[in-house]
């Protein structure tokens, strides 16, 4: 069997103040065609385990391209046209293939392209004809259409946040895709649009038993697949929200009854489920009132993942202004405060002017006065089942104690490289501050005596029921308490 991929992988944040435009894709490589022997621990990744569960099995793979870039605005449309004409090439000189299998996000925004992995998929269905199996892995953050769904065969997210499950959901596409296209099964799909927008961890309860529960199903009763698309409330697409769907083999009413019992099993976990994040004044009320750390605040509303800039300095300037010490906060994407540390050099003691660049949700400059305590370039950051460039990393520390990390390629904290790779220790500290909305807790987690989710202003706001849209209605959850009228009864499959 000869299986074509490729990867094509941007978030879209439709409000960022910047655009996303080739460089950002080539900060993490782009490959064409040799991912998985040149990058096999970064973008390669998804390639390498593809082509490790084919050869076990005898098939072929050839790859088409791997371009991934960190979130922002609205792709520059030349670029993604580029890229996507190029897996489009690629693909027709393949052929004859025996099935796809792309890795994409699900969120991807394009200027004049509201759905670019609908689009991608249907030019890709345009090639291999109607019998050939396509199967696609999206991030659990996706705005799942229709033109994605009538397209492609096989739809499958991840089921985890943070996004652990990556190569799990790698293999449950693969194994859906070659038993489709040996003739043993027949996936049709089924969608349940939830009407709601959120964030939901699943690292607690009662997320983490119902994706046990969707879990459970898998596997039998002729149920293939069953995913959760949380989508990602910041992009501004009719698509925009949350959506349960499930893979039947070859029964499409079965798959109906099961995604709208499930979907509404979800729904009526909403008021458990839902957690805002606490003000910057109350959090720094627990850190003041622990007796032991570290304490961890996720900076939410600064997460680079979500399309923020990562320099927003509110919560740097209230620890300044309530005498906080024993702290680390970061990362800071600061060019000029890393060039000027670098002219200074290691051991240097300068007045730095750090972060507040990128517009009014980044807050006001701060100037402190720190030393520079260690300069890495090629710094790098592991984490779900990727190698993350983070650029030159440089660690400032204040007068007052609080050591802040600084970096020149835009990442959020996934890992505690960030700054114990600067040479910062992290477990004896009071109090640690990670520019992250949730992918920081599975390595900070186990460290931390309390993990707080903070809510300072930044461009990724979870305020979801102030959130107004234009090209999706404004009819969701938490905006509209009901958004379908008094919900029905559940009905349909009951397996407790």
């Amino acid at each position: 069997m000869r299986i074509y991929c490729a990867l094509l992988s941007s978030e879209t944040n439709t409000a960022a103040v910047v655009p996303t435009g080739a460089a950002d894709f080539e900060r993490m490589d782009v490959h064409r065609g040799d991912a998985s022997g040149r990058d096999p621990a970064g973008v390669g990744s998804f390639h390498a385990e593809l082509k490790r569960l084919a050869a076990a099995d005898g098939h072929a793979v050839i790859e088409g391209l791997s371009a991934y870039a960190q979130p922002a605005g609205p792709t520059i449309a030349s670029v993604y046209e580029r890229y996507r004409d190029w897996i489009i090439e690629d693909l027709e000189a393949a052929l004859p293939i025996d099935a796809v299998v792309l890795f994409l996000h699900g969120a991807m925004v394009a200027d004049g392209c509201d759905d670019c992995e609908g689009d991608l998929i249907e030019r890709v269905r345009g090639v291999v004809g109607p019998a050939t199996p396509i199967g696609v892995e999206l991030d659990l953050h996706c705005h799942l259409s229709e033109r994605m769904c009538a397209h492609a065969d096989v739809v499958v997210c991840y089921k985890a946040y943070p996004h652990t499950d990556t190569l799990e959901r790698l293999q449950e596409v693969y194994r859906l895709i070659t038993r489709q296209a040996a003739g043993m099964i027949r996936p049709v799909a089924a969608v349940h649009d939830l009407r709601m927008i959120g964030l939901w961890h699943t690292t607690s309860e009662p997320m983490a038993s119902f994706v046990k529960r969707m879990q459970s199903f898998e596997g039998s009763d002729g149920i293939l697949s069953v995913s959760l698309g949380h989508g990602f409330p910041w992009g501004d697409v009719p698509d925009c929200g949350a959506k349960l769907w499930v893979i039947a083999d070859g029964d499409r009413a079965k798959a109906e009854r099961l995604a709208r019992q499930l979907g509404e099993e979800f729904w009526a976990l909403r008021s458990q489920t839902s957690r805002a994040p606490v003000s910057i004044d109350d959090a720094l009320q627990q850190a003041r009132a622990a007796t032991s750390g570290p304490i961890v605040f996720a900076d939410v509303a600064d997460n680079a993942g979500g399309g923020a800039m990562s320099d927003s300095t509110f919560i740097l300037q209230a620890m300044l202004d309530a005498g906080i010490t024993d702290a680390v906060i970061g990362t800071f994407w600061d060019l000029g405060a890393v060039a000027l540390c670098q002219s200074a050099g290691v051991g240097a003691r300068l007045q730095l002017r750090i972060g507040g660049k990128c517009g009014p949700l980044s807050g006001q400059p701060v100037d402190v006065a720190v030393t520079v305590k260690s300069i890495v370039p090629d710094h790098a950051q592991h984490a779900l089942n990727m190698r993350w460039l983070l650029g030159t990393g440089v660690w400032v520390q204040t007068d007052s104690g609080i050591d802040i990390a600084l970096n020149t390629v835009r990442s959020q904290v996934l890992s505690r490289e960030v700054f114990e790779g600067l040479g910062i220790a992290l477990t004896t500290r009071k109090l640690i501050v990670v520019k992250s909305a949730q992918h920081f807790h599975a390595a900070f987690s186990p460290i931390a005596t309390r993990v707080v989710y903070v809510g300072a202003p930044g461009s990724v706001s979870q305020d979801f029921a102030a959130m107004h849209f234009v090209n999706r209605d404004n009819r969701f959850w938490p905006r509209v308490e009901f958004p379908r009228g008094r919900p029905d009864a559940a009905v349909g499959v009951d397996r407790s």
